[in-house]
């Protein structure tokens, strides 16, 4: 039992104390706690987005997600009106926008094809998509640290996907790869807008595009799911809104290196996942490329983070 001092100074009994070892963290180990949380959510989506595509199109899945999207972005949505939509840099927003629509529909797509460790290890080549395009369109600099750790990235994904004299292993395997790439312009786009948009319009444009881009097909592949499906297709939407909302947390309590290196773990949770839903077992080669993808990564986000440091003044 922890005590605490009342107005009187008499020591009673805290009973608050199961979150003062959550107080006393620092922000960072905070940020990694919550970003612990997020990654989980959203690897289960992906679990459960496996689980639908069985019976509706990646797109119904898609829209059915980005309807909750939209709503839980809609009180800042009304909020902003109508001048959270306005911009001066549209072809950067549509950039943005494809690229988003791209990276979440091919990720549903993926792993409804593909292990879901496969899907999970091969989207992580979206790291090393951001620093090529990072380097060639916002003028950020290419060290040896980054051309490194890229080559390093791009050796584990060539592990993976095993080209050779007989094609690839699976020619679902450029599925998660066009995912990363489309992820990795949107984050790229969304760097450059950062620096004159608002977070409402950024997140305003997205809820309603990309919603738009899914919805539209809906006249045509629009699926009328049972009980089952509706609570499937609601379970994984509400999943996916609360990682969103769990991740942005994250960040706002870490720093962005140290909780970006969480996103990792999804390796493990979507093999756990895998193996208990879906009795999937991770080849060796999936794994080797694994551990090379995560070591690049991690020693370009360490080696970035000391250069950092190093220039900051004392």
């Amino acid at each position: 039992m922890v005590y605490t001092t009342n107005e009187s100074g008499n020591m009673v009994p805290s009973y608050h104390s199961k979150y003062l070892g959550y107080s006393l963290m620092s922000n960072n180990l905070k940020g990694v706690l919550w970003a612990l949380l997020a990654t989980a959510l959203f690897t289960l989506t992906s679990a459960l987005a496996k689980i639908a595509t069985t019976e509706y199109h990646v797109l119904q899945i898609l829209f059915f997600r980005q309807c909750f999207v939209f709503a839980s972005a809609l009180p800042m949505l009304i909020k902003t009106f109508p001048h959270g939509f306005k911009t001066r840099h549209p072809l950067p927003h549509a950039l943005r926008l494809t690229g988003a629509f791209i990276a979440l529909s091919t990720g549903i797509w993926a792993v409804a094809l593909l292990p879901l460790t496969t899907a999970t290890t091969l989207a992580f080549a979206k790291v090393f998509f951001v620093a090529i395009l990072a380097s060639l369109f916002l003028g950020e600099t290419t060290t040896r640290t980054r051309i490194t750790g890229i080559i390093l990235g791009f050796v584990g994904v060539l592990i993976v996907i095993r080209p050779g004299f007989d094609g690839f292993a699976s020619l679902y395997t450029l599925i998660p790869l066009a995912g990363a790439l489309g992820a990795a312009v949107a984050v790229v786009c969304v760097r450059k807008l950062s620096q004159t948009e608002s977070t409402a319009t950024l997140l305003g444009y997205q809820a309603v595009f990309v919603g738009l881009m899914a919805g539209v097909p809906m006249f045509w592949l629009w699926k009328t799911p049972d009980l089952f499906g509706l609570l499937l297709l609601t379970a994984m939407a509400l999943i996916a809104t609360l990682g969103q909302w769990v991740g942005i947390k994250a960040l706002r309590l870490g720093e962005a290196s140290v909780v970006g290196s969480v996103e990792y773990i999804s390796l493990i949770y979507a093999a756990l996942l895998g193996l208990v839903l879906f009795s999937e077992l991770p080849d060796t080669f999936t794994l080797i490329g694994a551990a090379v993808i995560i070591f690049s990564a991690l020693y370009m986000m360490q080696k970035e983070h000391r250069r950092k440091a190093a220039l900051k003044p004392t």
